[in-house]
């Protein structure tokens, strides 16, 4: 245990310091406390500025994202129409061009049609030259020369 006169000289020695220390360094602790201080004042400002700058930047970034997907939809759109005017125009030439091959081939039926019209008149007139010779080798009169010509004839126009 300490005794009352070592407690009186640790108090003593206490006060003693505490005003050494205050001549000497008191001044000096609180400059360096003061500009401790500052400093983390001024680390708490910058901070701030940067929230401040990062929540601006955000802003920025959200509204040029926001603009690059309005132009992305934009461009998008205007894909689908130009898809679609390639089509109509796809479609328009596929229609021209079987209107071509539909007019190319009524041209080659007409054609063969009349090219068996023709084979069929050689074939009339084969059978007409035919059915003469029979009535003029049955010697028939003209009467009915001129009968048989005109049913043939008749016959003819009918088959046309």
């Amino acid at each position: 245990m300490l005794s009352g006169s070592e407690i009186l000289a640790q108090v003593l020695s206490f006060f003693l310091l505490l005003f050494l220390l205050r001549i000497f360094a008191w001044k000096k602790i609180l400059g360096l406390l003061d500009q401790r201080k500052e400093k983390i004042s001024s680390e708490l400002s910058g901070i701030e500025n940067t929230k401040f700058e990062i929540a601006r930047l955000k802003s920025d970034y959200e509204f040029k994202i926001s603009n690059i997907a309005n132009e992305a939809q934009a461009k998008i759109n205007q894909a689908v129409e130009q898809a679609k005017i390639v089509t109509a125009q796809t479609r328009k030439k596929a229609y021209e061009e079987a209107q071509d091959i539909i007019t190319d081939a009524r041209a080659q039926v007409k054609y063969e049609v009349s090219k068996v019209q023709e084979q069929l008149k050689e074939k009339i007139v084969d059978i007409a030259l035919g059915a003469a010779r029979t009535v003029i080798q049955e010697k028939l009169t003209g009467d009915g020369d001129r009968k048989i010509v005109e049913d043939f004839i008749r016959e003819v126009q009918k088959a046309e």
